[in-house]
């Protein structure tokens, strides 16, 4: 059990860290579409109708995307000062009452974009611009992105608790 937990893990991780460095590249790519942008519309007088939702379509994948590899090295924002203020046994209920209920609002947040993403599919929803591209990816990447940070959050919860347990049985 404890081996298929530890695969589970070493899987889970290695999705969001490849997934936070492809959303680095997405907003590599997001830059040079508005600098493109700059340069056709007020340069060559071109007009431009797909560039910005380009942009806000690429950084919506991007944000939801890295969200996980964030939480891998706990780069979210938290508390600190509360660390030192608090004893060892303290900051540990505290950090695990956090990660269970960040966790719950994770999962609700993936369970509402997935119908979103549903919704979208079915009905061939679009957006209301000049390009209008389906709305589907947008939706498809934000259930995918909270989907993956519940289950780092839960790979991190489940080490936590077994590391905990390793250290009560010392």
């Amino acid at each position: 059990m404890l081996a298929a937990w530890r695969q589970f893990s070493r899987a889970v991780t290695a999705i969001n860290t490849l997934t936070g460095y492809l959303s680095g590249v997405l907003i590599v790519i997001c830059s040079g579409v508005l600098v493109f942008e700059v340069v056709v519309r007020y340069w060559l007088n071109w007009p431009t109708d797909w560039e910005i939702e380009m942009s806000i379509m690429l950084l919506i994948v991007a944000t939801f995307m890295s969200a996980a590899f964030t939480q891998a090295s706990r780069g979210h924002v938290g508390i600190e000062v509360l660390d030192a203020l608090l004893s060892e046994r303290a900051n540990r209920w505290r950090n695990l009452i956090g990660d269970i209920l960040s966790m719950a609002f994770c999962l609700f947040i993936a369970w509402h974009a997935w119908k979103f993403f549903h919704e979208a599919w079915a009905d061939g929803k679009m957006s209301n611009t000049a390009w209008a591209p389906k709305l589907w990816p947008a939706y498809l990447f934000m259930a995918l992105g909270m989907t993956m940070l519940s289950l780092q959050m839960l790979v991190q919860l489940g080490d936590q608790h077994i590391h905990q347990h390793r250290e009560d049985e010392e």
